[in-house]
């Protein structure tokens, strides 16, 4: 189990910018690994929630108070994505190391800028794909990597929900970035082909639902379907190998990783299939976003390049780029 940080020095401190939905859980977090400095919020309503729950913390409704405290080693960054770029940029510049939650950024362009001004800096930057800090996923990579599961062929994913809709990204800048950073860890490389078809229901120009697929030079295939106009929540990942198949659910209480020793073989022209129930792997119960927020604290001490780092966000942020440009020409394949 990860625990409590004892660091021989003090403490990185971090300044958390958006005490909201998601925000609030970086504000626990961190008070409870002795490195919150500081929660910035425009609500009012919201920082008094903060006082009451986290006692001691200084609260700010200009972030630019936080970029000013010499005593602030590092931001979180936890505002609608649309402010990311601005808000990181100020940030790097102001000398704070910085941890935003994904998509990085909106555009490519952007996400570069950042990148050279943190090489620029020496400054730590780091992007907040939760899911790769998961006990599944961190079980998943070792599977593959003992070859457990065999030749990888196909993965697919399925993110789902009724809800929340957003005024400024569409489903696939909001969901799907989850997804295509664990593929990519997964399978070690980009795709070589991306395309995307989608629809747009609730707000036009703003799609609701999309299907994006990916082909990797290795003969590996990939799908990513999500909605936020959907009858049910879902959250699952399926890794078919030619050994045995892992489904990875989120959304179960336990045995969220489950190993299938399944196959499919020709003889004699005859198709065999052969199955087995399905076997839970023991995963650790960390909670991920600890384990993401203790990878930034160190990183921090250490000035060492966290796991999911600025590079890896651009990687993702291709791949949105890439299913964004194929979505917007009705499904045409975009090289990468």
């Amino acid at each position: 189990m990860m625990d409590r940080l004892d660091y021989e020095s003090r403490s990185p401190q971090v300044a958390v910018i958006g005490a909201g939905y998601w925000g609030i859980n970086h504000v626990r977090n961190f008070f409870e690994l002795n490195a919150l400095k500081m929660v910035c919020d425009e609500s009012t309503t919201m920082l008094d929630g903060v006082k009451a729950r986290f006692g001691g913390v200084k609260t700010e409704t200009d972030f630019r108070t936080a970029l000013d405290d010499a005593e602030v080693d590092a931001v979180v960054i936890s505002t609608p994505a649309e402010t990311h770029y601005r808000i990181a940029a100020l940030a790097l510049q102001a000398g704070k190391d910085v941890l935003v939650e994904k998509p990085i950024t909106l555009n490519l362009s952007e996400a570069k800028q950042l990148l050279a001004l943190a090489s620029d800096k020496n400054a730590i930057l780091m992007v907040g794909h939760l899911l790769e800090y998961h006990p599944a996923v961190i079980r998943l990579r070792e599977l593959i990597a003992r070859d457990e599961l065999g030749e990888l062929r196909y993965i697919y994913s399925t993110r789902l929900n009724l809800g929340k809709v957003r005024r400024e990204e569409n489903i696939l800048w909001s969901f799907a970035p989850h997804d295509i950073a664990i593929i990519l860890r997964l399978l070690g490389t980009l795709p070589k082909l991306v395309s995307a078809t989608g629809g747009a229901y609730l707000r036009p120009g703003i799609a609701d639902v999309t299907m994006t697929n990916l082909e990797f030079s290795n003969g590996v295939r990939g799908h990513i379907f999500v909605s936020w106009l959907h009858p049910y929540k879902e959250q699952r990942l399926v890794v078919v190998g030619s050994k045995k198949m892992a489904v990875f659910d989120d959304l179960r209480t336990e045995d969220k990783l489950m190993i299938y020793d399944h196959s499919v073989e020709i003889v004699n022209g005859e198709t065999l299939t052969r199955k087995h129930g399905g076997v839970p792997e023991v995963l650790e119960t960390d909670e991920p976003l600890r384990r993401q927020c203790i990878q930034f604290l160190d990183s921090i001490r250490c000035r060492s390049k966290p796991l999911t780092d600025a590079e890896s966000g651009m990687r993702v942020l291709q791949v949105l780029d890439a299913a964004e440009k194929s979505l917007s020409s009705n499904g045409s394949p975009v090289s990468l």
